[in-house]
Order: C-alpha cells, then sequence, then structure tokens
C-alpha cells in the first residue's frame, strides 16, 4: 500500500437504507471517491459514543469519481453498524482512505470466476466492475444464510456490468445465488446449497484461468483449495480486526504459507490465496 495516499477524508451521508435483512446500503460523498481502487476499503468514524473509539473497516461496492461518492454494503452486527445504520441523510464524519491493496487484474487470459459469501459481497461487486471494464468475461456465485440476505437488486444488477452503447459485453454471464437454508423467493432465485457448491457447478461446466473471492474465511478456505485443486489462480480479500487501517496498531495478522504474518489493511486486504495459511 502506498501510504502517501492514505489520509483523512470528511464524508457526507448521501443515502442510507436497509436493503435486505440485516444489510444496509449507504451512498457518501467524499474526496476519497477518485482516489480508491477496486478491493482497497475505508475506515470510517461513526459519531454517537465516545467510548467507542475505532473506526469500521469498509469495503466499497462502487466508486463513482465524476460524481464523488462511494457506495458501500455493510451488515448490522454490532452496535457501531447499529450507530451506522442510523446515520441519515446530509449526516456528516470523517474516514480513513484508501485503505490497503486491492484487487490484480488476471495475468492469463480467460474467464474468471468470483464468489462472494454473505457481506463479502460489496469487493465482490468492485471486482466485477474493474472486469466488466477491461472486457474479462467472468460469472459470479453469491452465497447467503437466507434468501432474504440476498441483495437481490445487487445481484441482478450485476448482469448488467460492462454495458456500453446498448451492448452487452459478455453476453454468456452467469450469476448463481445460493442459501444454506434453501429459502427462495422462487425456483430460478437460490436453491439451498453452499456458495462453493455453486463454485463447484460452474467449474463443471466451463475453464477459468482466475478466481477472486471474498466471505467467511472457512467458505473462502474451501474456494482456495478448489482453485488450487484446479491449477487456477486465486485472490482473496480477507477480513481480520483492523484497528487503525493503516499498519500502525499491528492487530490485523495473517499467518504466511512462506512463514511469518502479514498486516490485512496493509499488505492486504487482497491476498494471493495460495500465500495464507488456511
Amino acid at each position: 500500500m502506498d501510504l502517501s495516499t492514505t489520509s483523512l477524508h470528511d464524508f457526507t451521508v448521501v443515502t442510507n437504507e436497509c436493503v435486505a435483512d440485516g444489510i444496509w446500503r449507504m451512498r457518501l460523498s467524499s474526496t476519497v471517491a477518485p482516489l480508491i481502487e477496486p478491493g482497497q476499503f475505508v475506515n470510517i468514524a461513526v459519531p454517537g459514543d465516545g467510548s467507542h473509539i475505532l473506526r469500521i473497516p469498509l469495503s466499497f461496492k462502487r466508486a463513482d469519481a465524476e460524481a464523488g461518492t462511494l457506495e458501500l454494503l455493510y451488515a448490522t452486527v454490532g452496535e457501531g453498524t447499529r450507530r451506522l445504520s442510523a446515520m441519515r441523510e446530509g449526516d456528516k464524519s470523517t474516514l480513513v482512505g484508501p485503505c490497503g491493496n486491492g484487487w490484480r487484474l488476471p495475468q492469463e487470459p480467460g474467464r474468471a470466476l468470483l464468489v462472494a459469501g454473505g457481506i463479502g459481497l460489496p469487493p465482490i461487486l468492485a471486482a466485477a466492475r474493474m472486469l466488466a471494464s477491461e472486457r474479462v468475461g467472468f460469472d459470479v456465485v453469491i452465497g447467503a444464510r437466507t434468501y432474504a440476505m440476498h441483495v437481490l437488486p445487487d445481484a441482478e444488477e450485476v448482469l448488467g456490468y460492462g454495458q456500453a452503447d446498448g451492448a452487452e459485453y459478455d453476453p454468456d454471464r452467469r450469476v448463481i445465488l445460493t442459501t444454506d437454508d434453501g429459502t427462495t423467493a422462487s425456483g430460478e432465485l437460490g436453491r439451498k446449497a453452499y456458495a462453493t457448491d455453486g463454485m463447484s457447478d460452474l467449474m463443471a461446466e466451463r475453464a477459468y484461468s482466475q478466481v477472486y473471492t471474498c466471505g467467511p474465511t472457512i467458505m473462502m478456505a474451501s474456494v482456495a483449495h478448489m482453485a488450487a485443486e484446479h491449477g487456477i489462480a486465486c485472490q482473496a480479500s480477507l477480513e481480520r480486526m483492523m484497528g487503525c487501517g493503516f499498519g500502525a496498531c499491528s492487530c490485523c495478522n495473517v499467518e504466511l504459507v512462506r512463514g511469518g504474518y502479514a498486516l490485512c489493511c496493509q499488505d492486504g486486504p487482497v491476498f494471493d490465496a495460495t500465500e495464507v495459511v488456511w
């Protein structure tokens, strides 16, 4: 990470709404928008409780440099994110960013497979936009615990990523939704399976040169092993407790296969999956 680009930015909430069971979408305006790259993150200060001194690290779905906006998806899992969900249009605070190292384009030609689990969806959507902009073909598997936790507008929107002048770059794109409990609104959307099952199905049908994944560690470990077994390069966006977001507190250690540790916030959050001790 180039720390010279990481700095404190003001932000203003543009919209903040619940879009699925326990999942919120916030769009904010900030000078960080033109600087941030897919796979990087921001560390947000949530107002309302002075005893909570740590910022909340959040990945983003989309950055619009021209409009100066950043779109986040987050789950309300604790006091900090509950207070974040209470912020309304016009509310202001600060963030640190851009933080970390993001996704890399595939080194080999061919199709990419993106696998998201739970709230690992935002950086996967950012990766999908990056690939679409480079006209790299890809398919997406999105897993959630229940159907109500799927952010359906985003799952449907990803089918159209990369459109220009009304022409779809990748008409063969597949998006598979899975749910742990099998709940579904129709037979066409979602099925009882893990995201790795959807990955296995697609790998049986198509050849891939690159896998991108973000979600629960146990899911990403399985994705990494499956990719390695098939000789496919794999990038994983890891989640750790990040106190500062820029390498000062050293509490987000990632154990490495070669020995020693890396910092998730500074050396990641995106890692080559073969480098990580799962």
